[in-house]
């Protein structure tokens, strides 16, 4: 279960913090992209698909954008992240 996992992701990082945990499943890690700016972690996650078929034109996007504000004191050159 996502609880199971975010339990065992918590225990495996105990000498970091966890600010947070993105679902990205079915998506490319190259369409993922995360940036820190401002004092916030952006992570920004899109796909695209067009493609031909005997009925016409089919064109599927998805996307995903989380920002999560860092906690006070954190500075943004210590921010890592993992996919």
């Amino acid at each position: 279960s996502m609880q199971r996992r975010l339990n065992r992701m918590l225990n495996s990082s105990h000498d970091h913090k966890l600010l947070a945990v993105v679902d990205v499943k079915g998506f490319d890690p190259k369409e993922v992209t995360v940036t820190v700016k401002d004092g916030k972690v952006k992570v920004s996650v899109e796909h695209e698909e067009k493609r031909t078929t005997a009925r016409g034109k089919e064109y599927n996007y998805r996307n995903i954008t989380k920002e999560i504000s860092l906690p006070p004191g954190v500075s943004e050159d210590k921010v890592t992240y993992s996919m």
